[in-house]
């Protein structure tokens, strides 16, 4: 039996609840057992743990409970996470990287990575676990690339407007480990990967630019996506340098499809945002809600994305108004929209913040009381710099700046969402969640 709508509850706490249930199912401990008792009893090689990216911390205690029960333990391995805590075994080394742009506590990183890697023998396995965030927190250049030029390579790419697959494919290029080359450094031992997705489409390529996957790009590929995007004479000589000498055969390429490296590399894709947002929808019909995800996925810039869906929301909650069997409505949203930083000086936000922030402009033209109330966050629980992982907007939101005595028009041009919306009391505050499947918003009328 259908349970009655949930009619008069709270709608930003009933948007915090689907939020709840959209991370949990993108748990990336449960997710890495389940891969694993898949595979079966290990045998006898030793076994290599390497725990890369924003749920390092669970995925490492969840491969760690795994080989206890075969009575195993880790011959050794590594932990990169972004923020400190105990290694879930004694024979793991810890080292804190840098996100969401390298710095030393990266290059720190990628040397303990290279120090790890080198201990794996070729008749032992290694276990890569991998989540969204690596490409940052292993940030150490490739040789005769400056740290300080790999990082102001990082940052004119957040603010390029390019989606997350389309950076990786440029940062791969530069970066120590993206590309292949992790695979390369352990062969020929046997490899395993289990990866949490944060990238639209799920390419494997692209998830934490790809350490065990080989890197189908060319050179002359990066060089065409900079020059596409205005970057290539911005960024630093070196970086240009190291893209030509490729060019020409001088350095080698990234590891591409048929390379040896890849030889004894297998690749499973364990969690991703489709699975966070069939959940949340599953929960929200135990609610009493009619859930729609909706198509295509969540991209482009954050402001126009967020005006796109306030309509949407609006329009459809609408015309379901006229339906009671259909209403309350939910729509679902996954993806990650971009933010396209001009010259001027910006303020403080991420890409769900400056989103809610013009979805709550939209939402204003409607009489308060009777608008949706949308909530748009990242399921890793931080949004872009800041403590916020994203907000909760709805028809008074706007209105609620003003009084605060701040110019939410001004702020949502200045990429100044995030002051702009604590003043409305609208941001998400979870904590760092320990999964990464990039971001989701919902609606409810």
């Amino acid at each position: 039996m259908t349970p009655p709508p949930v009619v008069g509850a709270p709608r930003r706490a009933l948007l915090e609840d689907l939020y709840a249930a959209a991370v949990a199912a993108a748990a990336p401990g449960p997710a890495v057992e389940r891969a694993i008792a898949d595979l079966g009893d290990p045998g006898t090689r030793r076994i290599w743990l390497f725990a890369l990216g924003k749920a390092a911390h669970p995925m490492a205690r969840a491969a760690v409970a795994s080989l206890a029960r075969w009575r195993r333990e880790p011959a050794g391995g590594l932990l990169v996470p972004p923020a400190g805590g105990a290694a879930p075994h004694p024979a793991l080394a810890l080292v804190v990287g840098d996100h969401p742009e390298p710095g030393p506590g990266s290059l720190a990183a990628a040397e303990a990575l290279s120090r790890a890697a080198g201990r794996v023998g070729p008749d032992d396995e290694a276990w890569v676990l991998l989540s969204g965030g690596a490409t940052s927190l292993l940030g150490a250049p490739v040789e005769g690339v400056p740290p300080a030029d790999l990082t102001m390579l990082y940052g004119q790419l957040l603010g390029s407007g390019l989606d997350i697959t389309a950076m990786n494919r440029i940062r791969k290029r530069f970066s120590r480990w993206g590309g292949g080359r992790l695979a390369a450094a352990l062969a020929p031992a046997r490899v395993r990967v289990f990866i949490v997705s944060d990238v639209i489409g799920d390419d494997l390529a692209s998830i934490a630019s790809g350490p065990c996957v080989p890197d189908p790009a060319s050179a002359a590929d990066v060089r065409t996506a900079l020059e596409a995007s205005g970057l290539w004479t911005r960024i630093p000589p070196s970086l240009r340098e190291r893209v030509a000498s490729a060019e020409l055969g001088r350095v080698p390429e990234t590891p591409k499809p048929g390379d040896r490296a890849f030889a004894q590399v297998e690749t499973r894709l364990i969690a991703s945002n489709r699975l966070a947002l069939d959940a949340a929808a599953a929960h929200a019909r135990t609610l009493g809600l009619v859930p729609r995800v909706m198509e295509p996925a969540l991209s482009g810039e954050a402001a126009e994305a967020g005006r796109r869906i306030a309509a949407t929301v609006l329009t459809y909650c609408q015309c379901s108004g006229s339906q009671p069997e259909t209403a309350p409505a939910c729509l679902l949203w996954g993806g990650e929209p971009t933010v396209t930083l001009g010259s001027a000086p910006t303020g403080l936000g991420g890409r769900c913040q400056e989103l809610a922030l013009a979805a709550a402009e939209q939402l204003a033209t409607t009489a308060v009381g009777t608008a949706p109330t949308i909530l748009a966050a990242g399921t890793d629980g931080r949004d872009g710099p800041t403590d916020a992982a994203g907000a909760v907007v709805d028809g008074a939101t706007w209105t609620a700046i003003r009084r605060a005595g701040r110019d939410p028009t001004r702020d949502l041009g200045a990429h100044d969402a995030y002051p702009a919306l604590d003043a409305a009391g609208a941001l998400l505050r979870p904590g760092l969640t320990g999964t990464n499947v990039m971001d989701v918003v919902f609606g409810v009328s």
